[in-house]
């Protein structure tokens, strides 16, 4: 059975929920500059470091560049990507899995955005800063996610 190529109508995201529930894995195709595609191909290099790319690779189909914001869509199970937003390889590849993430939550039917669906996805993005600073033997890395991670520490605190 082959992936559908949208996954809007009910009958899509069942079918989708199909093939990933039998481990459906996709090949990734990154779109955009030489120089989008080197900062995203970084980031995707730590997702595989933190164990986290057969999760990624369900769920994920494409990243594109775009000028605007970041941002999952989900029809087209592709993120869309600023040059902004893959700069830092460290916090893009959390951006990647919390984007996955919302992907998952999407095909699951659950609801995937607002308040309690961000509060889940953020802390799957802090899932993966702590499972790549455990797993990484790179003391640049491991300084960048323990950054991340205070960062987050604090934003949380304002809720």
């Amino acid at each position: 059975m082959e992936f559908p190529k949208r996954i809007y109508t009910s009958e899509e995201v069942e079918k989708a929920r199909e093939l990933v529930e039998k481990g459906y894995k996709h090949n990734v195709s990154i779109k955009g500059s030489p120089s989008f595609r080197r900062k995203v191909q970084k980031a995707l290099e730590l997702v595989t470091v933190a164990g986290y790319s057969d999760f990624f690779r369900t769920y994920i189909r494409s990243i594109e560049e775009i000028d605007g914001l970041t941002q999952l869509r989900q029809a087209d199970a592709t993120i869309w990507a600023n040059k902004y937003g893959v700069e830092n390889p460290v916090d893009a590849a959390s951006l990647l899995i919390q984007k996955t993430f919302h992907m998952k939550e999407y095909l699951e039917g659950k609801l995937y955005y607002g308040g309690v669906a961000e509060k889940r996805s953020i802390k799957k993005r802090r899932e993966f800063l702590e499972t790549l600073r455990t797993r990484t033997k790179d003391d640049k890395i491991i300084a960048e996610c323990d950054r991340l991670l205070k960062m987050w520490d604090e934003s949380s605190m304002i809720y």
